[in-house]
Protein backbone atom coordinates (compact mmCIF):
# COMPACT_ATOMS: atom_id res chain seq x y z
CA UNK A 1 0.00 0.00 0.00
CA UNK A 2 1.25 3.35 -0.98
CA UNK A 3 0.66 6.64 1.14
CA UNK A 4 -0.17 9.65 -1.63
CA UNK A 5 1.99 12.08 -1.57
CA UNK A 6 1.14 15.83 -1.34
CA UNK A 7 2.87 17.90 -3.42
CA UNK A 8 4.21 20.80 -1.14
CA UNK A 9 6.63 23.29 -1.84
CA UNK A 10 9.53 23.84 1.05
CA UNK A 11 12.03 26.19 0.70
CA UNK A 12 15.55 24.73 2.54
CA UNK A 13 18.46 27.04 2.60
CA UNK A 14 21.33 25.89 4.75
CA UNK A 15 22.39 27.19 7.61
CA UNK A 16 24.60 30.28 7.73
CA UNK A 17 25.48 32.58 10.24
CA UNK A 18 28.85 34.27 10.78
CA UNK A 19 29.33 33.67 14.57
CA UNK A 20 27.03 30.14 14.47
CA UNK A 21 27.84 26.82 12.62
CA UNK A 22 26.25 23.04 13.20
CA UNK A 23 27.84 20.92 15.39
CA UNK A 24 30.51 19.11 12.91
CA UNK A 25 30.09 15.73 12.14
CA UNK A 26 33.15 13.24 14.45
CA UNK A 27 35.49 12.26 11.86
CA UNK A 28 35.81 8.76 11.92
CA UNK A 29 39.15 7.17 10.18
CA UNK A 30 40.12 3.76 10.72
CA UNK A 31 37.85 3.24 13.94
CA UNK A 32 40.07 4.92 16.51
CA UNK A 33 40.28 9.12 15.33
CA UNK A 34 37.77 10.41 17.54
CA UNK A 35 40.11 8.62 20.65
CA UNK A 36 42.73 10.67 19.48
CA UNK A 37 40.93 13.69 19.83
CA UNK A 38 39.37 13.32 23.19
CA UNK A 39 41.65 14.76 25.81
CA UNK A 40 42.55 12.65 28.28
CA UNK A 41 41.03 14.78 30.93
CA UNK A 42 37.79 14.11 29.86
CA UNK A 43 38.23 10.39 30.22
CA UNK A 44 39.00 10.86 34.30
CA UNK A 45 35.84 13.40 34.33
CA UNK A 46 33.75 10.12 33.14
CA UNK A 47 35.90 8.08 35.20
CA UNK A 48 35.06 10.01 38.54
CA UNK A 49 31.18 10.44 37.63
CA UNK A 50 31.34 6.35 37.46
CA UNK A 51 32.89 6.35 40.45
CA UNK A 52 31.02 8.73 41.76
CA UNK A 53 27.80 5.98 40.98
CA UNK A 54 29.10 2.83 42.18
CA UNK A 55 30.13 5.05 45.59
CA UNK A 56 26.30 5.50 45.83
CA UNK A 57 25.11 1.89 45.03
CA UNK A 58 28.21 -0.19 46.55
CA UNK A 59 28.92 0.19 50.52
CA UNK A 60 32.84 0.49 50.56
CA UNK A 61 34.87 0.39 53.95
CA UNK A 62 38.03 1.47 54.34
CA UNK A 63 40.99 2.31 51.79
CA UNK A 64 41.07 -0.64 50.06
CA UNK A 65 37.71 -0.93 49.17
CA UNK A 66 37.87 1.93 47.87
CA UNK A 67 40.83 1.28 45.70
CA UNK A 68 39.04 -1.38 44.26
CA UNK A 69 35.82 0.50 43.41
CA UNK A 70 38.53 2.62 41.30
CA UNK A 71 39.56 -0.47 39.74
CA UNK A 72 36.01 -1.18 38.95
CA UNK A 73 34.97 2.13 37.36
CA UNK A 74 38.59 2.47 35.45
CA UNK A 75 37.75 -0.76 33.79
CA UNK A 76 34.28 -0.13 33.49
CA UNK A 77 35.46 3.32 31.56
CA UNK A 78 37.68 1.22 29.66
CA UNK A 79 35.13 -1.09 28.48
CA UNK A 80 32.93 1.80 27.20
CA UNK A 81 35.98 3.90 25.46
CA UNK A 82 36.89 0.64 23.46
CA UNK A 83 33.44 -0.46 22.42
CA UNK A 84 32.48 3.08 21.42
CA UNK A 85 32.52 4.09 18.10
CA UNK A 86 32.97 7.46 18.38
CA UNK A 87 32.79 9.68 21.37
CA UNK A 88 28.55 10.72 21.30
CA UNK A 89 28.13 6.86 21.36
CA UNK A 90 31.28 6.39 24.26
CA UNK A 91 29.14 9.13 26.38
CA UNK A 92 25.89 7.52 25.00
CA UNK A 93 26.92 4.04 26.65
CA UNK A 94 28.73 5.37 29.73
CA UNK A 95 25.11 7.54 30.49
CA UNK A 96 22.55 4.52 29.93
CA UNK A 97 25.17 2.07 31.78
CA UNK A 98 25.10 4.91 34.77
CA UNK A 99 21.08 5.34 34.42
CA UNK A 100 20.14 1.77 34.24
CA UNK A 101 22.16 1.48 37.80
CA UNK A 102 20.28 3.99 38.72
CA UNK A 103 17.12 2.81 37.70
CA UNK A 104 17.76 -0.84 39.49
CA UNK A 105 19.01 0.79 42.53
CA UNK A 106 15.75 3.11 42.78
CA UNK A 107 13.48 -0.53 41.94
CA UNK A 108 15.35 -2.61 44.61
CA UNK A 109 14.45 -0.07 47.36
CA UNK A 110 10.82 0.72 46.33
CA UNK A 111 10.48 -3.22 46.21
CA UNK A 112 12.41 -3.45 49.54
CA UNK A 113 9.96 -1.09 51.24
CA UNK A 114 7.36 -3.03 53.68
CA UNK A 115 3.94 -3.16 51.40
CA UNK A 116 0.49 -1.97 53.02
CA UNK A 117 -1.74 -4.13 51.70
CA UNK A 118 -3.78 -4.93 54.41
CA UNK A 119 -5.25 -1.20 54.54
CA UNK A 120 -5.45 1.00 57.51
CA UNK A 121 -6.36 -0.48 60.63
Amino acid sequence: MTLPIRNARVSVRPFSHPNLSWPRAEPVMDGGDWRTQLPPYARQRIANKIMDTLKRHIPVYGSEGLRELRKIAKRFEEKMYSAATSQSDYRRKVSLKLLSMETKSCNAATNSLPSNSAGPN
